[in-house]
């Protein structure tokens, strides 16, 4: 199809942020396309093996009726519930997203928006399919790819094939038989090493902290069953236990008042580099592990990486370096948005979007939502317990503009490609 057609939004991005604000439209009667790959960046992007940092509370789809939770799924698949001590194994999770999406957002359409374009109705969308068509909203749910960000030192071998981000690999068995230096501190580093460990390669850990974080077992599956006095020093929260986790729980609406350098402080090191607790028993003493060591420079020598390290190791040969660096969030970096639409978003901290209470760009009817949003709200947006306070702020915010201008709302339209 490639006549040009009109709805009211369109969602970028099938993943939990993406289904979630689909789901919470449809109850709002806001007719909506949502294109992607339902789960497609947890599937082609995280290592077969590795399981959810975040625990089973926090790792629920938001949905308007609160009916389409983890342990939901986990329900009709006739598994018991789950609680705090329960690792969540990637496969389950993907298994779950695609569960709700079929349930609640059935229409997604699996294709690739390729540009979006403002135009005098809202945007113009291109797809990989060649059709296009003009909403009057969009919603950025891309989730983290565009933002994986790898160490300028190491940027010059990337064309070589000598260095990758771990968002590149969904199998790390492809390093067996290869020396790999793993560079990083948090969760994707320390479970990348392990996993390649495990099938075989031969690993080092390269981290500029002193010495390695992991998290406190759970003592107990729910909150209830915690001493009240435990409950009350440290209140149960998606994020863990704590005063201030329940304050980016239960106040993510007031984050985006306070100053821009306390903001991206806190994004940064609430919930910082450290290992779940369950990985550090299948880590430790398993490979060589170099704290306090930073990358220098890299260079190829014979189809190999040389590495120069700050620290007490100097250098180092290897076969490949996986960057375990993390994601910086910039517009920049967007490549669907035209280049004259990514210049009219205006900005926060290095790149960021600002965004308004219901998560809107400075330009009208543009909304970003999940890592995009959480410069402005919080670590919270870093989590799939994030879905439900974004969905809800975005749902109204578009429902609120429609019913402002019910001219504008044209009927829906026919899906030229859905889900089955």
């Amino acid at each position: 199809m490639t006549a040009s057609t009109e709805v009211p939004v369109a969602i970028v991005g099938a993943g939990p942020y993406g289904l979630s604000v689909a789901a919470h439209l449809r109850a709002a009667d806001v007719p909506v396309r949502i294109l992607g790959q339902p789960m497609g960046s947890w599937r082609a992007r995280m290592p077969a093996g590795m399981f959810l940092k975040s625990t089973p509370r926090a790792s629920s789809i938001s949905d308007p009726a609160g009916r389409h939770g983890l342990n939901d799924f986990r329900a009709t698949e006739g598994l018991p519930w789950v609680g705090d001590r329960y690792a969540i194994p990637l496969d389950e999770f993907i298994r779950y997203g695609e569960w709700f999406q079929r349930r609640c957002v059935p229409e997604v359409e699996r294709a690739a928006v390729v540009r979006i374009e403002p135009n005098s109705h809202g945007f113009r969308l291109r797809l990989d399919t060649g059709e296009r068509f003009t909403a009057r909203a969009v919603v950025v749910a891309s989730g983290f790819p565009p933002y994986a960000t790898i160490p300028a030192e190491l940027r010059p071998l990337l064309e070589a094939g000598l260095v990758s981000h771990t968002s590149d690999h969904a199998d790390l068995a492809t390093f067996a038989g290869r020396r790999v230096a793993v560079i990083g501190a948090g969760q994707s580093a320390l479970e990348s090493a392990t996993l390649m460990h495990e099938a075989d390669a031969d690993v080092i850990l390269i981290a500029r902290t002193d010495r390695l974080i992991f998290g406190t077992p759970p003592t107990t599956d729910w909150d209830r069953d915690r001493p009240w006095p435990v409950r009350l020093a440290k209140p149960a929260t998606p994020l863990g236990p704590g005063w201030s986790f329940a304050a980016f729980s239960n106040a993510t609406g007031a984050f985006r008042h306070l100053p821009d350098r306390t903001r991206a402080r806190l994004v940064r090191t609430v919930l910082g580099p450290s290992g779940g607790w369950w990985l550090r028993e299948r880590m430790e003493d398993r490979f060589p592990v170099l704290t306090g060591h930073e990358a220098v420079s890299a260079v190829e020598a014979d189809g190999r990486v040389r590495l120069r390290l700050r620290g007490p190791t100097g250098a180092l040969e290897v076969d490949h370096v996986l960057a375990a660096t993390g994601y910086r969030v910039d517009i920049d970096r967007l490549d669907i948005l035209d280049a004259g639409l990514r210049r009219s978003v205006a900005r926060r901290n290095a790149g960021a979007p600002r965004l308004t209470s219901g998560f809107e760009s400075s330009v009208p009817g543009l909304y970003f939502t999940g890592l995009s949003a959480a410069d402005t709200f919080g670590p919270l947006m870093r989590f799939v317990c994030g879905t439900g306070f974004a969905a809800r702020r975005i749902s109204r915010s578009i429902a609120s503009a429609q019913r402002r201008s019910p001219s504008a709302r044209p009927a829906p339209v026919p899906h030229i490609t859905t889900s089955r």
